[in-house]
This record gives structure tokens, sequence and C-alpha cells, in this order.
């Protein structure tokens, strides 16, 4: 059954959690995309792994509706479950069994048999580098390794709504670049929800992305609508060589710059901070302040907002 919107494969509508007094989320309202790597940002206890609990049908809500693919998770569990692949940051495995027996195991509890059971083991050890390690014992492993077999799991009954958590835990930075590609080719073809710390990460790979903050929404959007939204707004450092009771007013006057500071000074260098109030290039007006009034300039760099300095921003007020 399709969504009465076929563009949406994931959404969620005023939908709440508590546990006794404790509202773990709080009337989420959003939708997922198909063909979409979706990011979705909080810091611990901000309640994403409890919406994902929801959305895979670990848990049910304490009031809202969540529909995957058209589908009421309440009433239609089974057919929900078998739409999505789900990788917890915590992967649960069996250390007494091969890779080979477990992913075996998964794809017959999937519902998959013989030719086209095969063709999707192969499919997933070439796709997740595991290929080599398929008669190893899973409890030898190293976390990437399991982290490669959890992702292979996951993908193993070819789903339609992807959710990775934390997919890139453990992976040294080779393996990372590969599951960054490997996300973004899935994309291609399936609706992604990428939960994530590494927010370097997200930015990279994720077309949208949703933060959330004490269980409720705090923002949404692409990176940079994200950051172009931030209060820091642009940041110029720049090392000068000058008179400092000078230096400050001067580029303060600067037309853009909302302030100018003095950072830290050293043998008469210093090093100014100068912000401004909005996202215009400031960079050759203050390049032309610095000649105009003899000074020496060392370095100007330009700074913008990162999704780092969003996310704190949104989650730590």
């Amino acid at each position: 059954m399709s969504s009465s919107n076929d563009s949406i494969m994931l959404e969620v509508k005023n939908l709440s959690k508590s546990f006794g007094p404790v509202r773990a989320i709080r009337d989420l309202n959003f939708q997922v995309n198909r063909g979409e790597v979706f990011g979705f940002l909080g810091p611990n206890g901000a309640g994403k792994t409890t919406t994902m609990r929801i959305v895979t049908c670990f848990m049910p809500a304490t009031s809202g509706t969540v529909m995957v693919d058209g589908m009421p998770t309440l009433e239609r569990e089974m057919d929900v479950r078998r739409k999505i692949g789900y990788l917890p940051e915590s992967t649960p495995l069996y250390n007494d069994m091969k890779v080979d027996e477990y992913l075996t195991f998964i794809g017959e509890i999937r519902g998959l048999r013989a030719a086209a059971l095969r063709s999707r083991l192969d499919e997933m050890y070439a796709v997740c580098g595991l290929t080599k390690m398929t008669g190893r014992l899973i409890g030898k492993l190293s976390k990437g390794y399991r982290q490669r077999v959890g992702l292979a799991q996951a993908m193993l009954h070819n789903p339609d709504l992807l959710i990775l958590d934390e997919p890139t835990s453990g992976l040294d930075p080779n393996q990372i670049v590969e599951i960054r590609q490997l996300i973004k080719n899935l994309g291609t073809r399936k609706t992604v929800i990428y939960c994530s710390h590494i927010l370097s990460e997200v930015s990279a790979t994720c077309s949208r992305i949703l933060i959330i903050n004490e269980g409720s929404i705090v923002a949404s959007g692409t990176p940079d609508e994200l950051m172009s939204r931030s209060g820091r707004g642009n940041r110029y450092l720049a090392r000068i060589r000058a008179d400092r009771p000078r230096v400050e007013p001067v580029l303060a006057a600067i037309p853009g710059v909302s302030s100018a500071g003095v950072k830290s000074s050293a043998d008469g260098w210093h090093v100014i901070e100068i912000m401004t109030s909005e996202n215009a290039d400031i960079g050759e007006r203050i390049f032309k302040q610095v000649v105009d009034n003899g000074w020496s300039l060392a370095e100007l760099r330009h700074e913008t907002a990162s999704l780092e300095d969003v996310f704190t921003q949104l989650t730590r007020g």
C-alpha cells in the first residue's frame, strides 16, 4: 500500500511519549520524503532513541500517530516492520555465531530463501566489506567489522526505509568515507534516517536535518539553511600589528561589522575577532582599512557558523 502522498515515506503527527511523569518527546511533527537522507540530531536524552523505537514499532506512543509508507504503525505493525531496516547504536549480534551463519539466520527470519537469500548475502558481503570475514566468529571481530555486520543485517531484506543510529561508530577514517558514500548511494534508491552525534558526518551526508532537544523540535532544514540561521553570523580573524587603542574602533566602524575585539596580543601583534551582523563578505573592507592605516597584516581568515555552532546554540541556549 502506498501513501496518499507518494513522495512521503515517514509521517509523524503530534507524537508524544511519557514514562510516568517524565515526558520523553513532546508533540513531534515531521515528514521524511522518499529517496531522502534525513539527519536526526539531538544531545543525549533529547528523545531520538525513543522516537525511533516508536517508528520501528518497538514501543507504542502515548499520543499521536506514525505512518510508514501510508501505513499506521499501530494497525499495520508487521507490514511496517517489513518496510524498515534498523541499525541501533548498540548493535545486537550473536557473538558465538559466524558472520555467514548469523546473516543467513537473519535472512531466513526476514523470509528470504534459497537463491534469493544467497544473492542478497553476496551483495551485502560486497557492499559492507565482509567478503573475507564470512567464516569468522562475530565475537572475534573488531568493533568496526561488527558495525559492518550490523549494517548488513539492517539492509539484508532490501527495506524501503533504513534507520541508522551512529552507523560509523568504531570505524577507521577510510571505513567512514566508504560508509558515508554507501549511505549517499542508498539515498538515491531508499529513504535513510541517519541519527548521529558526529555533526560533520551528518552535514556531509544528509540533505535535510531535524534537531530535537528535551523532546521537542528546535530546528529543521538543509545544513546550509541551519547554518545561515545561526546568530553567530560570519566571523573574521585578523592578525594585525597596530596601535591597540586605535585598531578596535577603526575596524568596528567598517560597514557591516557588529563588533571588533582583541582576543590576544603578543610582540605588538593583535589577533582580532571581527563579527558581522549579516552574511556580507567584508574581507576586502577589512584589508582596505589595514592598508589605509599603514598597519601590517599577517593573517585574515573568514569563518562561517558550522553545524556544531548551530547545534550548540540550539541545545544549550
